[in-house]
């Protein structure tokens, strides 16, 4: 389960994290459940509404669809994911230093924010291709922050990789994947992770630490 709350995760859904029903934040946290669980085709409406104690009608007064949900889920997942690694990257110091900052949150979060990791990393299929395509750009916009990042390193001669895109989809791709096996038994907390991420990503990218 995610060890943080649907409306905190997301405090910029439409609405307000204030303002919109409790019902919705219900549905959306039943939502993530049941698609972490059971897959997105698997999961039905009547799986939604009763993780959320509602009745299966009462979830189409708020979504017209279970892939309605999923959308939502995918778009706020992703647009998070984004502010934190531009947060990161805001907090200064040279590229090894915001480099480091990056991997760690950026692990830390997919540890954290596991279910909520599985659901919108690998339910993308499952979209309708609307909203794939607004969820693609949002990925490509991590992407893209993460490579700026490679590039400046490059530039200042503390990193050294053949390949600036292919790099970053590697650090992408190490902190998604956390999502897919944390659990609350595993042996280090999300910020230890993180740290030890932080210094195996500098390693591969050829700093010195």
């Amino acid at each position: 389960m995610t060890s943080t709350p649907i409306a905190e995760l997301w405090p910029t859904l439409p609405g307000g994290a204030d303002t919109r029903p409790e019902a919705v934040y219900r549905l959306l946290g039943a939502a993530v459940e049941s698609f972490a669980e059971r897959g997105f085709h698997a999961t039905t409406t009547r799986d939604i509404a009763t993780g959320a104690g509602m009745s299966p009608a009462a979830l189409y007064i708020h979504y017209p669809s279970k892939a309605a949900l999923l959308a939502e889920i995918s778009r706020a997942g992703h647009a998070a994911a984004l502010a934190l690694v531009r947060a990161a990257v805001a907090g200064g110091g040279d590229p090894v230093a915001r480099m480091r900052r990056l991997v760690e949150d950026f692990t830390a979060w997919h540890a954290r924010a596991r279910t909520v990791g599985r659901v919108v990393n690998y339910e993308l299929h499952a979209l309708p291709e609307e909203d794939y395509v607004a969820v693609a750009a949002l990925r490509l916009d991590i992407e893209r922050e993460v490579s700026a990042q490679i590039e400046a390193g490059l530039a200042a001669g503390v990193f050294e990789v053949a390949e600036v895109r292919t790099a970053a989809r590697a650090i992408t791709s190490l902190g998604i994947d956390v999502s897919r096996w944390y659990t609350d038994r595993s042996s280090e907390t999300p910020e230890e992770l993180g740290r030890r991420y932080g210094e195996l990503v500098l390693r591969m990218l050829g700093a010195a630490g």
